[in-house]
């Protein structure tokens, strides 16, 4: 069987990074809030960042991360996670509101070999899913379909989050 090629060149910049040693792209977004929208930050609390992931695995992928650099679950106080956990559910409702999921998956990777790409700073996936989102695309040919620029789904979620005072916590 002949084998074809799929193109996703905007995976390249993600792929060589993997090898450098490279700053905290949190750390990095957290310097400069006047650089959130070029960031795709799209909340910032006391101890928190949300951000949407520059590489999602679907539509509307967000990582929740402590605003310290903290590699390791263990060194997170108390405040911090009960912050993030909070953060999950807000994030779960801005984006029921504005994209209409059918569920969520969220979790965390620590290490790079448990598919961690930034173990340095621990940080929380929550990832929409919909009914079918599995398709031949991810199965066969290990590529995702982003249905949304990642700018207009941010504009998108800040509108939800004015509307109805997210993350209010």
């Amino acid at each position: 069987m002949e084998r074809e090629n799929l193109w996703a060149p905007w995976r390249i910049n993600y792929v060589q990074g993997l090898n450098e040693k490279c700053d905290c792209f949190i750390c990095h977004d957290l310097k400069n809030p006047q650089d959130d929208d070029k960031n795709l930050v799209l909340w910032r609390t006391e101890k928190s960042i949300v951000i949407l992931n520059r590489y999602p695995y679907n539509n509307g992928h967000l990582l929740i991360a402590p605003a310290r650099h903290i590699g390791e679950l263990e060194k997170a106080g108390d405040d911090e996670l009960l912050e993030m956990f909070k953060l999950i559910r807000v994030s779960q409702k801005a984006l029921s509101l504005a994209i209409k999921p059918h569920g969520f998956n969220v979790g965390m990777n620590f290490g790079r070999c448990s598919g961690a790409g930034l173990p340095e700073h621990f940080h929380i996936h929550v990832v929409p899913r919909w009914d079918g989102d599995t398709n031949f695309m991810n199965v066969c040919s290990n590529t995702d379909i982003i249905s949304q620029s990642l700018t207009e789904l941010l504009e998108l979620l800040k509108q939800v989050s004015t509307e109805h005072n997210l993350p209010g916590l």
